[in-house]
C-alpha cells in the first residue's frame, strides 16, 4: 500500500532550514534527524533563498512592476519625440 503524503507547515520548514544555515548542521545529517528526505530539505532551502533574493525570481522574467514601468516609458517616448520636433 502506498504511503500517505506528509505535509509540513512553514514553521517546520523554517526550523529545518535554520538547522542547516544558522547552526551549520550538514544537509545530509539534518534530514535524518528530522525524518525527511535530503532533497526535500535542499529544495526548501533553495526556495527560501529565492524569497530572500527576489532579483532572479520568476526564472528571468521581470516582475509586474518592471512591465508596467517599461510600458509607461514607451507611452511617454512618443509625446517626447513629437515635442522635440
Amino acid at each position: 500500500m502506498a504511503e500517505k503524503r506528509r505535509n509540513y507547515d512553514d514553521e517546520f520548514k523554517r526550523a529545518a532550514i535554520r538547522l542547516v544555515t544558522v547552526n551549520r548542521h550538514g544537509v545530509s545529517e539534518s534530514p535524518r534527524h528530522l525524518g525527511i528526505n535530503a532533497n526535500r530539505l535542499s529544495r526548501w532551502k533553495h526556495e527560501d533563498e529565492a524569497k530572500q533574493n527576489p532579483t532572479f525570481a520568476g526564472n528571468g522574467r521581470p516582475a509586474e512592476a518592471h512591465d508596467e514601468l517599461r510600458q509607461l516609458r514607451h507611452e511617454v517616448k512618443r509625446p517626447r519625440m513629437e515635442r522635440e520636433i
